[in-house]
């Protein structure tokens, strides 16, 4: 398979703190990816520099180019698209209008066939089309979630990148969440997905990478990881139970 993204040495700083060391990743295409580690190991932070909303050293390849110096917007034209950890979706407007905004690029250029993705949304989300007239707002967390990521493929993304999708969520919707981030593999979408929640992660991904400290410190075949002692120890063992959704907390 050809990788859709390359990254290679990538440095991230913030003020004088290294948050991401020379970081190396791939994601082949139509592959589900992912990087896990725990909180302030500096996962949204390399998504933000993948998706050139933070400045960066090093070389992002996507599609086979370099795209050092293009704007986020053009980036997301040309078919590479986040859902961030907050899903910053527009809570005053309706469920419809944020997922028509997700074609707003391609609505610029003319495209067609906006109208049919959107009732292919609704046929994926019916809960979505049961709440199209609703204000983002008014959803539950795991509706928002499943609205972000409506959105997002509205835009048709080549590469989704995924933010703790998640987060704060009941466990019964994490395994919604991830049956639904495994089905769009089907459709041909590659995925880099950063989660803290490990063992679902490594459930639906084909590859991971553990990143701490700002630093890939292992990476290897899902299976693989999942099998590592260092990985069962520190992200798969009593905590790791809590994560993968046995317990109740969370928002539904």
């Amino acid at each position: 398979m050809s990788a859709v993204l390359e990254v290679s040495g990538l440095k991230v700083l913030y003020g004088k703190v290294e948050a991401v060391h020379r970081a190396d990743l791939k994601v082949e295409q139509g592959s589900i990816v992912t990087v896990i580690g725990p909180n302030g190991a500096g996962k949204s932070t390399l998504l933000g520099a993948i998706m050139g909303l933070l400045p960066s050293s090093g070389t992002v390849r996507y599609a086979g180019a370099d795209v050092a110096g293009t704007r986020t917007e053009a980036r997301v034209a040309r078919g590479l698209c986040l859902v961030p950890e907050r899903r910053e979706l527009f809570g005053d407007m309706t469920v419809e209008d944020n997922l028509r905004l997700g074609a707003f690029q391609r609505f610029r250029r003319g495209e067609t066939g906006i109208g049919a993705d959107l009732a292919a949304i609704y046929a994926r989300f019916p809960r979505l089309h049961e709440r199209r007239v609703q204000h983002a707002a008014t959803l539950s967390g795991g509706e928002r979630q499943m609205l972000a990521l409506g959105r997002a493929l509205m835009a048709k993304p080549r590469l989704l990148l995924l933010d703790e999708p998640s987060l704060g969520l009941a466990p019964k919707i994490v395994r919604d969440v991830f049956h639904i981030i495994a089905d769009l593999k089907k459709t041909g979408v590659s995925i880099l997905l950063v989660e803290q929640n490990a063992r679902a992660a490594l459930q639906v991904a084909d590859y991971g990478y553990v990143l701490e400290t700002g630093e890939v410190v292992t990476e290897g075949s899902s299976a693989d990881l999942a099998a590592s002692p260092r990985v069962i120890e520190s992200y798969l063992g009593l905590s790791g139970k809590a994560q993968g959704g046995d317990t109740d907390a969370g928002e539904a």
